[in-house]
């Protein structure tokens, strides 16, 4: 027993002094692996420095105090301390312990091509990454403003070559014997020419009709009146020949056209009595549609030349126009501007005026038009000319019976030849707007006829 026991313990004593001995063998081992398979090696010389210090990470430095690592299509190794930009491919090499950057991979080099011009056109900046030393901002903002500098001198450039500065010009112009004139210069001659009584007829006719043309400006027509163009114009109205009566009255409209200042000179120096005069004597056609228009720009937007136009007759001088031969083509005219003084004082009257419309208004208020105009049966006169053929002038006379008819509709209701017309009328743009619908056209021209047609019919019925 004894020895049996002995021998167990001898045993025992062998099994441990080979644990012993592998254990020994495996730390060996493992220790001689360690640069192969770490992760990351770190001996103390790294962790201290020659004094003894522990050494201040790198990666704690000041992003703008950071080098910028350019990486290209190459693994190239990372230093400590350089910033990779963003969008490039990293990685650690196992057998060094290194990390290496490189540029990613481009599909077909397309991709690539497209940053590398960009990065070329840029610099060195990061194009691809969210944010931006502050080097790198003032680099890309240095070469922007030098790329719009240089595109602003290569556009003044172009400009230059294709246009002269105004002063080449003049001196061109000086050495041809030709002077570049204003506006107000060329009124001055064009002024003169037609007052010189060395002129021929069609040389004032010229003059006449190029000043037409410059006293449509506002500012111009202020110049021609200063220059006296106006009298000239109020005297040409007198004359003996038709074609410098006509232009004379054309270029009259044209200056009175939105131009308060004119108008109130024009109707000083007697030019409304001239108009009138044109208009109630035998004078050609052309000379009276000149003169009902310079008539119609003094009127519109002037209460006072109004109460001057009712006072001297204005009214009844129109109302002979619809009893002269050859004279059809200004009915319509006349209907038109005598719509748009009614309708220029109604508007007035139904708007929220202030202070300072209330003179005007009171003016307007002076303006006796309507009472007028059924006084002297005007209603009578505007609802026969729907039998016009054109439809353009049956809208017009439409919208006056419409407005008209407040005033008289006793008078519209008593005349048969109206209600046939109305009749007619209804039927045939019933017609035109069905083939309108069928078109497509659910609100044309001749379904809003249609529309003026029957209301004007069911405030008769």
């Amino acid at each position: 027993m004894s020895r049996r026991a002995d021998l167990l313990s001898t045993a025992a004593r062998v099994n441990l002094l080979l644990l012993v001995v592998s254990a020994v063998f495996s730390w060996s081992s493992l220790s001689d692996r360690v640069p192969e398979f770490a992760l990351t090696k770190i001996d103390e010389s790294d962790i201290k420095d020659d004094s003894g210090k522990e050494a201040v990470a790198e990666d704690d430095a000041d992003p703008e105090d950071l080098e910028v690592f350019y990486p290209t299509h190459q693994w190239r190794t990372l230093r400590p301390g350089q910033a990779v930009p963003a969008g490039s491919h990293v990685r650690l090499n196992l057998q060094t312990g290194d990390r290496e950057v490189k540029l990613p991979d481009s599909e077909n080099g397309k991709s690539g091509t497209r940053k590398e011009s960009r990065r070329k056109r840029l610099g060195k900046v990061d194009v691809d990454s969210t944010s931006f030393t502050s080097q790198e901002l003032k680099k890309a903002l240095a070469k922007m403003k030098e790329s719009e500098k240089a595109e602003r001198k290569a556009h003044e450039e172009e400009v230059r070559k294709k246009f002269r500065p105004i002063e080449q010009l003049k001196e061109e112009f000086e050495k041809l014997n030709v002077k570049m004139e204003t506006d107000y210069e060329i009124m001055v001659k064009l002024i003169s020419k037609f007052n010189s009584s060395a002129s021929t007829l069609d040389e004032k006719v010229a003059a006449l009709y190029d000043l037409e043309y410059y006293v449509h400006q506002v500012d111009n027509a202020k110049d021609f009146l200063a220059m006296g163009g106006l009298q000239l114009l109020v005297h040409g109205l007198n004359s003996t020949e038709a074609t410098l009566k006509e232009h004379a009255a054309f270029v009259l409209g044209a200056a009175l056209s939105s131009n308060p200042k004119v108008q109130i000179e024009a109707i000083e120096g007697g030019a409304l009595q001239k108009l009138l005069v044109i208009l109630a004597t035998e004078q050609p056609l052309a000379v009276k549609k000149k003169a009902l228009f310079a008539l119609s720009s003094m009127l519109r937007h002037f209460p006072y030349a109004q109460q001057q136009f009712l006072k001297l007759g204005g009214l009844q001088v129109l109302r002979s126009l619809f009893r002269q031969k050859g004279m059809e083509t200004l009915h319509v005219r006349v209907v038109t501007l005598l719509y748009d003084l009614i309708m220029e004082k109604m508007l007035l009257e139904g708007s929220q005026h202030g202070d300072h419309l209330e003179e005007k208004l009171q003016q307007y208020r002076q303006v006796k038009l309507v009472p007028a105009v059924v006084e002297q049966d005007w209603c009578v006169v505007v609802s026969n000319l729907l039998a016009m053929p054109e439809h353009d002038s049956r809208e017009k006379v439409l919208k006056m019976v419409e407005v008209l008819m407040a005033f008289c509709r006793e008078r519209y209701r008593g005349d048969p030849a109206l209600s046939t017309t109305l009749g007619l009328l209804r039927s045939e743009y019933e017609e035109l707007a069905a083939e309108e619908q069928r078109e497509g056209d659910r609100d044309g021209y001749f379904r809003e006829l249609l529309g003026s047609v029957n209301t004007i019919i069911q405030e008769l019925s």
